[in-house]
């Protein structure tokens, strides 16, 4: 089928089925091994060609302009910590600066790979609805991963295009809700659903996910490439930490992290655990039981040059981290083992978590669990249970720094022991694409950064320039989204 003007928002069948089957074979059920091309209508006649078409979900999502690496940089460096060095509209400038428009490259690719994800999931839950060639629990499973990345998908896209739920209670425009299977323009015009009309089939999403992934894999590969029940419960502990909605991410959070005092760890599922080097995360194990979600990257699908993360803040060094920011801040002491995930060159400090060289084979954290039990400490802190809180605070702070304490007079006021969650955050989940999305949450303004060379101003809630703007692409082929 022709894809006329919008060839970057939706695929036709041949496309997505050719896309999806050269999924790979192998143990993670991401790494492309190409196969022949075969015809739509018979897509769904073996458990093979299924089972490709799943893995083919994982292979979208992993573009570079989504969780490739890409997404998470433009959440980042719309926060106070990283500063622009070569002003190159191809790696982020404009996402750091807020000056993006609706042409911008990033916009539109960004839009198209969410999309073409959330088309593809589309494709499996609705050629599974009435599948014999699988059984009942494998088709429920696969549906389940796929609800899984639709949800995440759609997440993605509501806290970038779109007010924050917490603006409004979600009442503001969001973004287009497709969830019928597209292999044809027919159906492009479709309205905008509500942020809360989003947030509300996100939810749904992944409760139906939890309810039918499996506890667990048979390999820690699988259990940090594909979704189980954990990963689902873990995503809405941060799906209602970003809707403020403070009592749900603890009932979320207490099903994977159930004792009140360190140690932390899961007992459903796979189990769960802070690893004792944050370091060897992102360097010598990728499949801990501490990563959730990732996304893996081998030499033959790595991603090269200005897409590649690990190029962009390291290689080329594009981004340094902003002397004035998170790194001076006194909660991150001098010999934090973190600050080993960090390079100085020239005077300047370059983050190393993504520090394999070409091919760039870093696999990309898309949930971790230390960021699961921030979530809680935050939503405690919030509930005024301030001696959890700090447990799960210090949990996570003194795996990398044990002398780490805190003072009375912040594990005891709500106020500042909530700033020392937030800088926690900042320190822990440095360049895993939470800077732009904790400030959007927390309505707060994006600060004003730079140095010598070239400064960006602060930008208040009220500005055009706060969220995304629609992309062209959309704006061309929607005649209901303006």
């Amino acid at each position: 089928m022709q894809l006329k003007n919008n060839l970057r928002k939706y695929i036709t069948g041949i496309a997505i089925t050719t896309t999806l089957l050269q999924a790979c074979k192998s143990e993670s059920g991401l790494y492309p091994v190409p196969e022949t091309t075969i015809s739509d209508r018979n897509v769904f006649d073996t458990p093979a060609r299924i089972e490709g078409l799943v893995n083919g979900i994982y292979r979208n999502l992993k573009a570079a302009s989504l969780y490739g690496g890409r997404y998470l940089m433009y959440q980042d460096v719309r926060g106070e910590d990283f500063i622009n060095v070569t002003l190159n509209s191809f790696t982020g400038f404009d996402s750091w600066n807020n000056s993006y428009s609706s042409g911008s490259n990033d916009i539109n690719n960004l839009w198209s790979a969410a999309y073409t994800t959330i088309n593809s999931a589309n494709i499996v839950i609705q050629g599974l609805e009435n599948t014999t060639v699988v059984s009942e629990a494998a088709a429920a499973a696969y549906t389940a991963e796929a609800k899984f990345l639709r949800a995440l998908s759609y997440f993605s896209l509501i806290t970038v295009f779109a007010q924050p739920y917490t603006l409004d209670q979600g009442a503001s425009p969001g973004i287009p809700l497709r969830l019928q299977a597209e292999t044809s323009t027919a159906n492009n015009a479709l309205a905008p659903s509500t942020v809360a009309e989003v947030y509300a089939q996100i939810i749904q999403d992944l409760n139906d996910a939890e309810q039918a992934l499996p506890d667990n894999y048979a390999t820690a590969l699988l259990n940090t490439t594909r979704a189980h029940k954990n990963t689902a419960t873990a995503l809405k502990t941060r799906v209602y930490l970003t809707t403020g909605n403070f009592p749900k991410v603890i009932e979320e959070a207490a099903k994977i992290v159930p004792q009140t005092v360190a140690p932390f760890s899961a007992q459903r599922g796979v189990s769960h655990a802070l690893q004792s080097d944050i370091q060897v995360l992102f360097s010598s194990n990728y499949t801990t039981t501490e990563s959730v979600l990732s996304m893996p990257m081998t030499p033959t699908d790595a991603l090269s040059g200005q897409s590649a993360i690990g190029f962009v803040y390291l290689v080329n060094r594009e981004y340094y981290l902003n002397p004035t920011g998170i790194l001076a801040s006194e909660q991150w002491s001098t010999t934090d083992v973190r600050r080993n995930l960090l390079q100085t060159t020239a005077g300047r400090q370059y983050l190393r978590k993504y520090a394999k060289a070409s091919p760039f084979v870093d696999y990309i954290p898309v949930i971790r669990y230390a960021e699961v039990l921030l979530n809680y400490a935050e939503a405690a802190a919030e509930g005024g249970q301030l001696d959890l809180a700090s447990s799960l605070l210090l949990a996570v702070h003194r795996r990398s720094d044990p002398n780490f304490t805190l003072a009375a007079d912040i594990a005891t006021n709500q106020s500042r022991l909530l700033t020392a969650i937030a800088q926690e955050r900042r320190i822990e989940l440095l360049g895993e694409g939470f800077g732009g999305q904790d400030l959007l949450r927390k309505l707060q303004a994006l600060p004003a950064k730079g140095d010598a060379n070239i400064q960006t101003p602060r930008v208040e809630l009220s500005a055009q320039n706060y969220i995304f703007p629609p992309p062209n692409t959309e704006i061309a082929t929607n005649s209901l989204f303006r």
